[in-house]
């Protein structure tokens, strides 16, 4: 492996590991060290910010592809994000 597939390789698994984190805070999936639901919306915004962030600094460094999978993992976040936000927070000692 060249050193420049490495880092396409971990550029695409540093966004997989916000993303999959993104997805924990804003509830979609169980965090695995708890095994339950948990929603943080402001942990899940500090990550969407981050995207764009990426989206910004990296314009015209990235490979379409890249630049592609960035995008629609962004947008993706934002979706789920309007769609939790919508919804009541659970209260005290309550999960999802």
């Amino acid at each position: 492996m060249t050193d420049v597939e490495k880092h396409d390789a971990l550029f695409v698994s540093l966004l997989m590991m916000f993303h999959s984190a993104a997805m924990q805070y804003l509830g979609k999936v169980k965090n695995p060290a708890t095994d339950k639901i948990e929603r943080n919306l402001e942990q899940a915004q500090a990550i969407i910010d981050m995207f764009d962030m990426l989206k910004e600094k990296t314009k015209g460094n990235l490979k379409p592809e890249e630049e592609k999978f960035l995008s629609n993992l962004a947008q993706e976040l934002k979706l789920n994000y309007v769609d939790e936000a919508s919804k009541p927070q659970p209260t005290e000692g309550e999960t999802k």
